[in-house]
């Protein structure tokens, strides 16, 4: 559980204060590209040559369950030596390598365990050759269980995985559909951390013509897959607290969760300030919101960070940057015109992260 927001916190936050009377504080660090050497970035993607080559025969075909767009432009050009090179450019210290959407599901459960394996093992060769420079959270063949089962079983206790990677939904099902229960189960019982990207499920794909998911569904499926974790009429039953020993991480700030807070049943009109100022009530839907991480990916400006500490405090924000879709230079200073002071700050770029990743604390 990270520190809960002060009433101060809250009431700022609530009342709309605006990015310039954050960034007018005359209290801004100096943070920007390359200063902080020791940057642990969370939500950092690479890609397997066996998977490129897998979406490549698949762009532009409609298959139900999975996006047609894969970004193969900025993904067909991937190598661990540059990836390097750029976060040696913008002071990160560690990354924690991750599959980016659609992940490996596309209707084959062979293929999927197969794309499951190659990217977990070309990720293992990296983190031997750039010895501490990365982490692996390990692709999962999921929805299939049993093939899912095993790869935990190989992830992590033969590759050493730091954790695993999702993505926020298969076909109709969220991460907190009980047909995923025995995964998660195992993944509890081993405390691990469990990051999860967005994705666009086959309910709500193509709703813009002219623009690409990750606009406004990305955001949006990130709040579903919180709200499926979190809801229930039996505090006792919320998937989230059968899951207490994992440590979810959610992208891009926890997409449209902070905005839709009152509607995730936390409090009333009158009373939801009042409520976010206190500390949560035990094992209710805001005490699981508090004791998630949100990564910062795509998300640094005053009105999302501003929100999402109002909800659940600095201490549950991890720096991410979406690489190679963004660069950490331009996050870390965005960061620094988000309201946050210094403190907040060295928390937020490792200190948070290094809390549920210990192999990276020192």
């Amino acid at each position: 559980m990270g520190t809960k927001p002060s009433r101060r916190d809250v009431l700022s936050g609530l009342a709309g204060l605006g990015a310039v009377t954050l960034i007018s504080s005359g209290r801004l660090p100096a943070q920007g590209r390359g200063a902080n050497a020791r940057a642990i970035d969370c939500h950092h993607h690479f890609v397997s040559p066996g998977w490129v080559k897998a979406l490549a025969a698949k762009e532009g075909h409609h298959v139900e369950g999975y996006t047609t767009w894969f970004a193969l432009d900025r993904l067909k050009d991937y190598t661990f030596a540059h990836d390097i090179e750029e976060m040696d450019r913008d002071g990160v210290a560690t990354s924690m390598l991750s599959c980016t959407t659609p992940g490996v599901w596309f209707g084959d459960p062979e293929e999927t365990k197969r794309l499951a394996r190659d990217m977990n093992e070309s990720a293992a060769k990296a983190i031997s050759d750039y010895k501490g420079r990365f982490g692996l959270f390990a692709v999962l063949p999921l929805p299939t269980i049993d093939d899912s089962l095993k790869e935990i079983e190989y992830a992590f206790d033969t590759l050493k995985a730091d954790g695993v990677g999702l993505v926020s939904s298969y076909g109709n099902h969220w991460l907190g559909d009980p047909i995923f229960r025995p995964v998660f189960d195992e993944l509890n019982r081993r405390k691990a951390v469990v990051y999860t990207h967005p994705t666009d499920g086959p309910c709500c794909q193509d709703l813009f013509p002219n623009s690409q998911p990750g606009t406004v569904e990305y955001n949006t499926d990130t709040a579903r897959t919180i709200f499926s974790l979190i809801t229930g009429n039996d505090p006792a039953r919320f998937p989230a607290t059968r899951y207490a020993d994992i440590h979810f991480i959610f992208s891009h700030a926890g997409g449209t969760m902070p905005s839709l807070i009152e509607r995730f049943g936390v409090g009333a009109p009158d009373t939801i300030a009042d409520n976010l100022a206190r500390p949560a009530a035990p094992n209710s839907r805001l005490y699981h919101l508090r004791r998630f991480y949100y990564d910062t990916a795509q998300s640094t400006n005053p009105i999302q960070m501003q929100g999402l500490k109002t909800v659940v405090g600095a201490s549950q924000i991890v720096f991410g940057t979406d690489y190679p879709f963004n660069t950490a230079g331009r996050h870390l200073t965005g960061l620094a015109k988000c309201g946050f002071s210094a403190e907040e700050l060295r928390g937020i770029q490792r200190e948070n992260a290094a809390k549920i990743l210990p192999k990276y604390a020192s």
